[in-house]
């Protein structure tokens, strides 16, 4: 959710063709008054998300908060952005995007441990995703920021997404020694739980397993972008590591 951040329509430009409206999953746009672009809804846009400003023809949709040097496209060609960075959008297509997101790959064990566990699985899924004639897309996103986790709806580290949807039906978490250290403050990070047992690093079988599901079973309608606020859990740790970064020692002493 976006407190400051939504499209602002120009009028003068605007040909009502109701694109905007109608592609915009979040509710921002008020159907009812389709084809024209009324906000209804501006607190339920997702922070930086351009996705019907850059399906506009006319280029007449600019956003409240705009500061990336993002510009309207004013009828040239462009590439179709995502609604959102949830990936949301991909389970419609013939795509499948698996996102690692985390705190740290330098010193937390559970991080690093996932990590090398879900490389190994994408290294075995992905060809045969492929050879079914899906488009495989893997990244890896630092949540570096409170801003960067609010921008990617952040509840725990490490995450996995596949389209979007995170493999973990719910947060489970214990006390995480690494990432209490980075931040000096006392910082819970995510446990998987798998057949009855809970893993500080998620096991090969659930990872392969998750994807497998997602992608193969049916599909879930609609976007969980909306309603996020980030946890406290997360509030802590960030405070605590930006107060030990700018420590007059290197944060050594803290």
């Amino acid at each position: 959710m976006a407190r400051t951040w939504y499209p602002v329509i120009d009028y003068l430009i605007c040909k009502e063709c109701g694109t905007c409206v109608a592609k915009c999953p979040h509710g921002v746009y008020d159907t009812a008054k389709a084809p024209s672009p009324v906000v209804k809804n501006p607190e339920a846009c997702v922070d930086h998300c351009h996705g019907c400003g850059n399906r506009c023809s006319v280029g007449a949709i600019t956003y409240v908060g705009e500061d990336s040097g993002w510009t309207p496209p004013n009828g040239e060609q462009t590439t179709e952005e995502a609604c959102c960075s949830c990936g949301c959008e991909a389970a419609s297509k013939k795509k499948v995007i698996v996102e690692y997101l985390y705190l740290d790959l330098q010193t937390c064990d559970r991080c690093i441990g996932t990590d090398n566990v879900l490389d190994e699985v994408m290294m075995t899924l992905t060809p045969a995703l492929q050879m079914a004639g899906y488009e495989v897309e893997y990244n890896k996103i630092e949540m570096e920021s409170a801003k960067i986790a609010e921008q990617y709806k952040f509840l725990s580290s490490p995450t996995i997404r596949v389209n979007g949807q995170d493999i973990c039906q719910s947060v489970a978490e214990n006390s995480c020694g690494c990432c209490s250290d980075i931040s000096g403050t006392d910082v819970d990070c995510r446990v998987f739980e798998y057949n009855g047992e809970s893993f500080e690093i998620a096991p090969k079988e659930m990872l392969a397993e998750a994807i497998l599901q997602v992608v193969f079973g049916p599909h879930e309608s609609g976007c969980s972008c909306g309603g996020y606020e980030l946890p406290e859990n997360l509030k802590t740790f960030f405070e605590g590591k930006t107060k030990k970064s700018g420590c007059s020692c290197g944060g050594n002493c803290c």
